[in-house]
């Protein structure tokens, strides 16, 4: 048995990180020559390969991930598990000997994705039966019955954060224990930003939800694992890091003392000041409390922006999705964060097509998205999602071609607002934190979320990946802003070699 503590948990420090090479995408793995060194009482080398008792032969794996950021800090942190035992990165799955599909089912299209991904390796597995397919995340529930007699030729199912029974299956195939060698799931080697789970499950239960029936209930992780996480993450090069729950700011209710958001983002904040950006999402309207806001607005290294659905404009609606609040009140919650945030970035998530949604009600929606100048609108189209009580108690009546009109209509209202939102930047000079490159452009964020394109200072080649750089606006778009650098931040914090 793997002593990884519980399920979910990512506590302990093991090692540093791997060494940096060069480019933006770092290889995976460690050199080890012998058994004992799989797990190796001294820090990680430059990883090449994995030497196999009587076998060069290079062990790969491979993850494909769906859904949302909190799927992609599982990937993470189950690639950081499979490199403790030695396996190395494969950019294809076909190139794979290990093939990780985390999955979501949150939306009927992301279903339908996964099972086409899982589809088409059933002929990889049936031609490499020794090699090993493992299926994580939401598709799997508590009850894999189901799933095991559709896809009998997968290896593994795992429930969302369940990483043992993959990293016990390798170990017996390489003939390694894990146990002791695996001491914690940080990723290795992080980009420059990253997510950090900070709570797993959601208690809300909103009609047309799946997660807390395949995540299930709420559990925050204690404050000092996250805070020691965020040191060991910095110490990896992280600059900016994100705190993920699917309803973040109901942190801490179940923990002893009951610690809030705010408590963790100013321990954050003040115990790890090497990281120079913290952010956090998805926040419920119900637990939104003054002193998050608070926060937000006295801290400097929280950035002012606030993710926070409203789902849908009209209160018959709310109150059938079970969302406890009405339109008059989110806007009210908006205007509070507004006052108390100057020049906050608000974002938002909506549901069209909700079973039984009249146009006039659908018509509330638009006007929430009109009035309320959101800086991104997540929109998406009601699809039924197994035994959530909407799918047991609605009919999904609401034709798809309406659907698609209301969809397009929120887009371009949307488009609309962005449009003369992104105008008032034109002009300015922001703080943004560069994280790659896009077609010979240096491509990062500001401190309010907004995506930036701009070419350096003339003469300048240092590489600007991880640091803060002025950007001076000189165009903008909808969904992106261009311009070029004027200066980087004098910040050591930022401008030290990584």
């Amino acid at each position: 048995m793997l002593n990884l503590r519980l399920e979910g948990s990512h506590s302990g420090l093991v090692r540093p990180p791997a060494k940096r090479v060069g480019g933006d995408e770092l290889p995976r793995g460690f050199e080890s020559r012998s058994l004992r060194q799989f797990c190796p009482p001294t820090p990680w080398t430059h990883p090449r390969r994995i030497w196999l008792i009587g076998d060069t032969r290079i062990v790969r794996y491979h993850i494909w991930t769906e859904g949302c950021q909190m799927n992609k800090a599982d990937s993470e942190r189950m690639g950081s598990g499979l490199e403790q035992l030695g396996l190395e990165w494969a950019d294809t799955a076909r190139e794979a000997d290990v093939i990780v599909l985390n999955t979501c089912v949150v939306r009927q299209s992301a279903e339908d994705r996964a099972v086409g991904m899982l589809t088409s390796l059933k002929p990889w597995k049936e031609s490499f039966p020794d090699k090993t397919l493992a299926v994580m995340g939401c598709m799997v529930g508590p009850q894999k019955t189901q799933l095991q007699k559709r896809y009998p030729y997968v290896d593994v199912f795992m429930q969302p954060q369940q990483f043992e029974p993959l990293l016990a299956r390798v170990g017996d195939t390489l003939g390694i224990d894990p146990d002791g060698c695996v001491t914690d799931l940080v990723p290795g080697h992080p980009k420059v930003t990253t997510h950090v789970p900070i709570i797993h499950g959601c208690d809300k239960f909103c009609t047309f939800c799946i997660i807390p029936y395949r995540r299930g209930r709420q559990v925050s992780r204690p404050l000092n694992e996250l805070v020691e996480e965020c040191r060991t993450l910095a110490s990896r090069g992280v600059v900016e890091v994100t705190l993920l729950g699917q309803t973040v700011d109901a942190y801490g209710d179940d923990l002893p003392g009951s610690p809030d958001l705010a408590d963790l983002l100013e321990a954050i904040h003040e115990g790890v000041p090497e990281i120079a950006r913290i952010r956090f999402l998805t926040s419920h309207p119900s637990d939104m409390s003054q002193r998050i806001i608070d926060a937000v607005a006295h801290l400097p290294r929280v950035m002012e922006s606030v993710n926070l659905p409203f789902q849908a404009g009209n209160d018959d609606v709310l109150a059938n999705m079970k969302r406890g609040y009405t339109n008059a009140e989110y806007r009210e919650l908006v205007s509070r964060i507004r006052t108390t945030v100057p020049g906050v970035a608000m974002i938002t998530d909506l549901i069209v097509g909700f079973p039984g949604e009249t146009e006039s009600q659908f018509e509330d929606s638009l006007a929430m998205v009109r009035e309320m100048r959101f800086d991104k609108v997540h929109v998406a189209v009601y699809s039924t999602r197994p035994n959530t009580i909407a799918d047991r108690k609605m009919t999904d009546d609401v034709p798809l071609e309406e659907k698609q009109r209301r969809f397009h209509a929120i887009e371009a209202a949307q488009e609309a607002v962005l449009t003369e939102i992104n105008n008032t930047y034109l002009g300015t000079t922001q703080e943004v934190l560069v994280d790659g490159r896009n077609r010979g452009r240096w491509r990062g964020r500001s401190r309010t979320d907004k995506l930036v394109f701009f070419e350096p200072p003339d003469g300048m080649e240092t590489d600007l990946l991880g640091r803060i750089v002025d950007v001076k606006i000189t165009k903008t778009t909808p969904w992106s802003l261009q311009g070029a650098a004027r200066a980087m931040t004098l910040d050591p914090l930022t401008t030290a070699e990584r």
